[in-house]
C-alpha cells in the first residue's frame, strides 16, 4: 500500500485520502521516515478569533507524522496513532499557509516514534511527538 498510496495522494485531485481533500492538504515530500505537507490558508480553518484552530494544527501534525511513518513502511504494513502530544507555540496569522515537516525518530518492530514541527511565515507555530503502532 505505501508506494501506490503515496503516489496517488500527491495528485492534485486525489480521492484516496478524503481528509486531505477536505482540508486542502498538499503533499510536498515523501521520503522514507520523512514527510512534508502544506496546508494552504482558508478562512474555514479559523476559529472565532480568526486564528487557525488548534484542532486543525493538531490534525496537520498527526497526518504529517503518519505519512512519514507510511513512507518508511514495508508493503502491507499499516499504522495507527496511539499517542500524540502537541505544544502550541504561537498563533498562526490569518492568510498564511502552514508547512509541516515530520520524521520518524525511532522505528521499532511494532512501535514507532515520530516528531513534527509546523511553521507559518518561516516561524515555528507548533510541534508534536507521537507514537504509532504497526499493524499487519
Amino acid at each position: 500500500m505505501p508506494k501506490a498510496y503515496l503516489e496517488a495522494v500527491r495528485q492534485q485531485d486525489q480521492t484516496v485520502n478524503h481528509l486531505f481533500a477536505f482540508l486542502g492538504l498538499q503533499a510536498e515530500t515523501f521520503e522514507p521516515d520523512r514527510a512534508v505537507l502544506r496546508l494552504p490558508f482558508r478562512p474555514e480553518l479559523t476559529q472565532g478569533a480568526g486564528m487557525v484552530a488548534g484542532g486543525i494544527l493538531t490534525t496537520l501534525l498527526d497526518e504529517t507524522m503518519a505519512h512519514a511513518v507510511l513512507a518508511g513502511n514495508q508493503p502491507g504494513q499499516q499504522t495507527t496513532t496511539v499517542d500524540l502530544s502537541v505544544s502550541f507555540l504561537r498563533a498562526v496569522k490569518p492568510g498564511t499557509d502552514l508547512i509541516c515537516e515530520a520524521r520518524v525518530v525511532k522505528r521499532g518492530r511494532r512501535v514507532l516514534f515520530a516528531e513534527a514541527t509546523a511553521s507559518s511565515d518561516d516561524r515555528e507555530v507548533a510541534r508534536a511527538t507521537a507514537s504509532f503502532l504497526l499493524l499487519g
